[in-house]
């Protein structure tokens, strides 16, 4: 996670140099908050990153992507769980979207689109525990 640190401190420094820049040649508020939060948030991950890798190398656990002379086979092995298929994303969405369009409407689609959202949240959470892929 060194390299990804790195990157996101350099990103850091950029934004920092770029946002009193911007401020003082063009004076755009818009533009200028724009930055700052960009460099928030670039501060966030670089020090995310940063406490993670100090963890990990505190801990014994180095990845093979911070190795100079490791090989493709290092990283051989399970990546972890990644799930399958699933419609509840979509049903979240379309009912995002009903509960959106609600408000330019009428206000009673907004209350069924809710109760349709919470039904499509509530199958989404519990996919795993029942059908399928029920662990």
């Amino acid at each position: 996670m060194k390299a990804e640190t790195w990157i996101f401190v350099i990103c850091t420094a950029f934004f920092a140099l770029v946002t009193p820049s911007y401020w003082f040649i063009t004076g755009d508020p818009t533009g200028t908050s724009a930055l700052v939060m960009t460099t928030l948030l670039t501060t966030l991950v670089s020090f995310y990153l940063g406490f993670h890798a100090r963890r990990m190398a505190q801990a014994g656990t180095v990845r093979p992507e911070d190795h100079k002379d490791a090989e493709i086979a290092d990283g051989a092995g399970e990546l972890g769980f990644f799930p399958p298929y699933s419609w509840w994303p979509l049903w979240c969405g379309l009912t995002a979207a009903t509960i959106v369009l609600g408000v330019v409407i009428g206000w009673w689609l907004v209350i069924i689109g809710a109760t349709l959202g919470a039904t499509a949240l509530v199958g989404w959470v519990f996919e795993y525990y029942r059908g399928e892929h029920a662990h």
